[in-house]
This record gives structure tokens, C-alpha cells and sequence, in this order.
């Protein structure tokens, strides 16, 4: 066996000398116990003098450990050039930390505005994020295979809905699931976090009559799809309850901007003094159509409203009026409640929760 050289202490002939180290420094690999590779949890808990156990829950967001040993051991790590291998951890816990989320919309503003804040709530509580798109109106249980193949422990439906066969059958692997903004169909067992679309829509209806609008109308979104069932249902609930003759109704069959414009020409004779759209992008749709197909004048002759509170909803050219969604509040919601059925903390029947609407009174109310 070929003898070791010892290393020249000075660097060699013609390099140059080396820094010198911090005290107590520590360069990456450079731990005795792993020579020429990878420091280990093992070797690092070694070096502290605590438990492999103590390191993991160190890079656990949420886990259970004094804030000055947490400190310690990153400190520790850092110094050490310990990089945690979050895959080997998540196949030793048999929890991945990955949530799914189904998403059908995207071409609608709201949805990527709660893309964002939720990947960005859930990546503060230690979870990664990945993304399956479905086409509007289908069901998510053809991405639930894909989502088990990537060991996904939860999944977040948004613009889409579960199959209560389909829902059973995830639950029934001890994963998680959450319906956001979506109520649960049926007997489907899934908890649900969403706008209260019923009180938005008698906030519609109220805010309309205020202005002593009388031939009122309802442009609703897609059949299948619980938000505008609901938020119809308020809108025609605070009329009948006053004895009042029911508004108009017309189906834009869609949530785009063209659907709205089209829906708004198809009523030109009715001539409605008030319209509440099922959300913000048919609401611009039906806006630009109102001024510029019809000629029609907006508040003067015609109030509008909306539901989502949009960025766009918000711009000079529309100044729509709008029920805002409590979107930070449902998205906080929704993580606490991932959070305490993965962790078991939270167990029984499925949760619902509906979280208040506020008016945004603009210009065009």
C-alpha cells in the first residue's frame, strides 16, 4: 500500500499561504468523522453531543425544540458545511412535506393571486408545493394517482371538485384534503374553507336596492361550479324575502371576459338597471359591453357588482364595485387546518368553515 504524503503545512512549493481560520472554525467536510465526505446528522449530533433526533427537529418548522438549541445546532451545521437530506427524512417519517394543489382556472386573475399566497403560507409552515391543472369543470380524481405517486401527504382543490369515492379513497391512506373556496358535494367527506357566498350575494342584492335599482339581474358562471349556485341563491333570497319580484337571470355558461360581454348583448332588450355578476372577470366582460355595445351609461343608467376583488377590478377604465374574498384569512385557514390532520391533532367529521365577503362600493355601483 502506497504511503500517505502528509500535507505541507505552508500549501505547497509556490502556493500561496493560507488564511487564517476563524477560531472554532470549521470548513465544510472537514469533520474527522466523515474524511473526504458528506458530514452526516449522525456525525453532527456527535459533534453537539445530543440525539440524531434533537438535529432533525432542529430543520422541522414546528417541531418541538428550546429556541437556543435550535440555534446551536444550525449554527453547528453551518460551520460543519451539514446540508439536511429532507428526501431520506421524509421516507424515514413516511411524511414527504409535499402538498398538492388542484387548480382549474388559471386563466381567471384570482386563481394565480391564491397560487401565490398559498404556496408562499404553506412553504413557511415547512411544506413544498406542486402544482396539477385540470380542465374547468372535471373532477380532480384522475390527478389523484399522479398526486400518490409523488407521495403527496395532502392536496388542495380549488377550482375543481372531488368525487366523494374518489375523496374516501384518499382519506382512507391518512393524507389530507382541503376544498378552497368550494363547497363539498353530497355526502363527499371533505373539509372545505371558503367565502361565504351566500351572505356576498345578499350583500349584491342590498347594495343594489339601496340605489333604488328595480329591474335587477343575475349573471351566473358555471352550473357546476358551488360559488355561483351560492351567491345566486343570496342575491334572489334577500329579493323574495322583501316580497319583491325575482331578478332577472342569464347564463354566461363560463368565468371569461367574453362570456360576460356576450351574456350583457343577449339581454340588451331587458335594459337591467342592476347587475351582479358571479365574479370580476365576467363583471369587466359585461362592463365594457354595457359602454361601448350598448351605450349604455354606468352608475347613471345601470349599476354593476362583481365578486373577487380582482387587481383589474381596481383600474380607472373599470372601477368595478366588488365583494371581496377574505382571501388571507381562507388561505390561513386552510394551512392551519392541513397542518393539524396530518399531525393528527385534528380529528372527526369534515370541517367547513365560511369566512365573510366585504362590499368594495367603486364607481360602478
Amino acid at each position: 500500500m502506497a504511503a500517505r504524503t502528509p500535507p505541507d503545512p505552508g500549501g505547497g512549493e509556490g502556493s500561496p499561504p493560507s488564511a487564517p481560520a476563524r477560531p472554532g472554525a470549521m470548513s465544510p467536510g472537514a469533520y474527522p468523522g466523515a474524511p473526504g465526505g458528506a458530514v452526516t446528522a449522525r456525525d453532527l449530533a456527535r459533534h453537539l453531543g445530543v440525539s440524531q433526533s434533537m438535529v432533525s427537529r432542529a430543520f422541522s418548522p414546528g417541531a418541538s425544540i428550546a429556541p437556543g438549541m435550535r440555534a446551536r445546532v444550525l449554527a453547528a451545521a453551518e460551520a460543519m458545511g451539514y446540508r439536511p437530506n429532507f428526501i431520506a427524512a421524509s421516507l424515514s417519517r413516511r411524511r414527504s412535506s409535499l402538498v398538492g394543489l388542484v387548480m382549474g382556472e388559471l386563466a381567471n386573475p384570482f386563481y394565480p393571486a391564491v397560487l401565490e399566497r398559498l404556496s408562499q403560507a404553506l412553504q413557511a409552515e415547512g411544506f413544498q408545493t406542486l402544482l396539477f391543472t385540470e380542465p374547468p369543470g372535471q373532477e380532480a380524481d384522475a390527478c389523484l394517482p399522479l398526486l400518490r405517486q409523488y407521495h403527496v401527504d395532502a392536496v388542495v382543490v380549488t377550482s375543481a371538485s372531488l368525487s366523494s369515492a374518489g375523496a374516501a379513497h384518499w382519506l382512507g391512506d391518512g393524507r389530507a384534503a382541503v376544498l378552497f373556496n368550494r363547497a363539498a358535494a353530497g355526502d363527499t367527506p371533505l373539509d372545505s374553507i371558503a367565502c361565504d357566498n351566500v351572505a356576498g350575494g345578499r350583500m349584491a342584492a342590498e347594495a343594489l336596492l339601496a340605489r333604488g335599482r328595480q329591474r335587477p339581474a343575475f349573471i351566473a358562471g358555471r352550473a357546476d361550479t358551488s360559488t355561483s349556485r351560492e351567491r345566486e341563491a343570496g342575491f334572489f333570497a334577500a329579493f323574495a324575502e322583501r316580497g319583491l319580484p325575482p331578478p332577472r337571470r342569464l347564463d354566461a355558461a363560463d368565468y371569461s371576459y367574453g362570456a360576460g360581454h356576450r351574456a350583457v348583448l343577449a339581454a340588451a332588450e331587458a335594459k337591467p338597471d342592476g347587475m351582479f355578476f358571479a365574479n370580476d372577470i365576467l363583471a369587466l366582460g359585461g362592463l365594457d359591453a354595457l359602454r361601448h355595445g350598448l351605450g349604455r351609461r354606468v352608475p347613471r343608467d345601470v349599476s354593476v357588482i362583481g365578486f373577487d376583488d380582482i387587481p383589474m377590478a381596481a383600474w380607472p377604465a373599470y372601477d368595478l364595485a366588488t365583494l371581496r374574498q377574505p382571501v388571507a384569512e381562507m388561505v390561513a385557514a386552510t394551512v392551519a387546518l392541513l397542518r393539524a390532520r396530518l399531525s393528527g391533532a385534528a380529528g372527526g367529521p369534515p370541517h367547513s368553515e365560511r369566512l365573510a365577503a366585504t362590499l368594495v362600493a367603486r364607481g360602478s355601483l
